[in-house]
């Protein structure tokens, strides 16, 4: 026989057993195996504390101290800015005359200068409230409101 036609044939028996033994690796792990972690294994994700977050509710306190949870005001957008980390968390609608209340889910707890932005009309000037965000203030309807107050109108 030829030793080159041998050795070819040599080759070939090698790369294909090869190939297969690569493929039979790679099939023998699934999908599932491969993707999710074994079972009493530990995670990052799973020593990391999932932090408190609270459901806020945003009205309006008018010039002569009522309290507004209702109605549409040229209202631009209810900002919550954390004093610590200086993080703005934004209710953005869009543009003015937004209906009260308005909602904010998953705030978390800190201390926050809370506002509203004008309107389009701008005919609605917006003061500040400084309020802590924690388990206490939580109503029974599982909301915080903030009222936030009106300091000039048109």
């Amino acid at each position: 026989m030829n030793t080159k036609l041998l050795f070819n044939m040599k080759k070939s028996i090698f790369t294909g057993a090869a190939l297969i033994g690569l493929l039979t690796v790679v099939t023998s792990f699934s999908t599932r195996e491969i993707a999710e972690p074994h079972k009493g294994s530990s995670e990052i994700a799973d020593k990391t504390p999932q932090t408190q977050t609270y459901r806020i509710r945003y009205g309006l306190l008018s010039k002569n101290g009522t309290k507004i949870l209702s109605g549409n005001y040229d209202v631009g957008s209810f900002l919550a800015e954390n004093m610590t980390t200086g993080e703005v968390y934004d209710t953005y609608y869009g543009g003015g005359f937004q209906s009260v209340p308005q909602y904010y889910e998953g705030l978390p707890a800190g201390t926050y200068t809370f506002s509203a932005m004008q309107g389009q009309g701008g005919w609605v000037g917006y003061g500040t409230v400084v309020a802590t965000v924690s388990d206490a203030q939580v109503d029974s309807d599982g909301f915080i409101t903030v009222y936030i107050p009106i300091i000039w109108e048109e």
